[in-house]
């Protein structure tokens, strides 16, 4: 059995990529179907869906594309849609598809409207239309004025309704490819990448469900890759998919200043703040401390004071020693005319003020940080040194300082 705080380090996201097809074809013992992992934003999700891509690739002489693998959903996918909202007469919105693209080549011979109206109507009341000569999509839908149902044509959907569109669109090119159909016979991995951007919580958590019930089909045979930095998403999908498929759960973590690191996750994946308190320890240990720093400490402050129910994040402080002082600095340096883009180091006075209220608060709480965290804490960290002291009239022992200089 694998350790669950075992943290596996790559150089590059092509190593990552390779990883998971290990995974999926049973390089790595024992073999899975379908790998599930959480990244925040800027890790590189949608550079790795493309290098898992390219890993399927073959070649010939010429260096042209003789066979492939992977059906792909990303931002790439995304933008073969675009919008003409004719701003001439504002009358004539279409929603154009990229025909130079592979992505839509023989569609309209598979009875394609009706397999993705199987799933949009799970989620909109919308009526569409594809015309494969033009490569457009027009939208329509039914209101009630006055008592009487009417049809409005040409509408410019909302951005939801849009990125649901081009979901059940892939959607159904992936029950092709279940079903086995020879057009995509070729597909022997499915990369979904964040699928839900612009989606609200309730549409989430019905995409991942359906997503489920299509990937968990009996006749499927096809090995699945899904990333995304949507935590309520991302937790939906381990439960639906629990023991029905045999999967991986990770955690993808982008290593400063370079590499990347998978560990293996539970329902609930690392969430940012734990990340950002991470990134605090390790700018407490530099003393490269900055004013807008404490911008990112309070911001978390916030979230634990939201997540208790309280008003201000006096509350999160309170009972600890000079609290007073703690919430003036936070109020102070985190609403003060301090810019990110002209950044200016701190006094050592303020920075030693910074450290004291970080570990207060992350020892009043006692946050969990993970390895995968810890790990990067820890190379920051600089060797003990041995700290000189005097005793005070109160018998308790204080390091000896040095005189703070910085308003001298």
């Amino acid at each position: 059995m694998s350790n669950k705080n075992e943290l596996i380090n790559f150089t590059t996201l092509e190593e990552v990529a390779q990883h998971f097809r290990k995974d999926l074809t049973g390089d790595h013992r024992p073999m899975k179907d379908l790998v599930l992992f959480f990244a925040h934003n800027g890790t590189g999700k949608t550079r790795l869906s493309m290098d898992f891509k390219q890993a399927g690739k073959e070649f010939d002489a010429e260096g042209n594309v003789t066979n492939r693998d992977t059906l792909y959903f990303n931002a790439f996918t995304e933008d073969l849609f675009s919008w003409n909202n004719d701003l001439e007469n504002d009358t004539n919105r279409v929603l154009n598809l990229n025909a130079d693209s592979a992505f839509f080549e023989g569609l309209h011979e598979l009875e394609f409207d009706a397999k993705i109206e199987a799933f949009f109507n799970n989620y909109v009341d919308l009526k569409f239309d594809i015309n494969y000569d033009t490569s457009t999509v027009t939208f329509s839908r039914s209101i009630v004025v006055e008592g009487n149902e009417q049809t409005v044509e040409n509408i410019k959907i909302s951005r939801g309704e849009e990125t649901l569109f081009i979901w059940c669109f892939f959607l159904a090119i992936c029950q092709l490819a279940i079903d086995k159909d020879p057009a995509y016979s070729w597909v022997k991995y499915i990369y979904i990448d964040d699928p839900i951007s612009s989606l609200d919580e309730n549409n989430a958590i019905a995409v991942a469900c359906d997503l489920c019930n299509l990937l968990t089909t009996e006749s499927n045979e096809i090995k699945t890759v899904i990333s995304t930095h949507h935590s309520l998403f991302f937790n939906v999908l381990y439960n639906e998919f629990g023991r029905k498929v045999k999967n991986k759960r990770y955690f993808l973590h982008c290593k400063k200043p370079s590499g990347y690191a998978l560990q293996d996750t539970s329902d609930t994946p690392f969430f940012h703040h734990i990340a950002t308190l991470s990134e605090l320890k390790k700018i407490a240990i530099s003393n490269k401390i900055y004013t807008y720093h404490f911008n990112s400490l309070r911001t978390v402050l916030e979230k634990t004071a939201t997540f208790f129910g309280y008003d201000k994040i006096d509350k999160c402080i309170d009972g600890m020693e000079d609290e007073v002082l703690f919430e003036r600095a936070l109020q102070l340096f985190s609403h003060g005319k301090y810019s990110i883009f002209d950044p200016v180091e701190m006094g050592d006075d303020n920075k030693d003020l910074f450290k004291r209220i970080l570990k207060a608060f992350t020892d009043k709480y006692e946050f969990y940080f993970p390895l995968i965290f810890e790990e990067e804490v820890a190379a920051e960290s600089p060797q003990p040194e041995v700290v000189q002291a005097v005793p005070t009239v109160s018998n308790e022992v204080v390091p000896i300082v040095e005189p703070d200089q910085s308003n001298s």
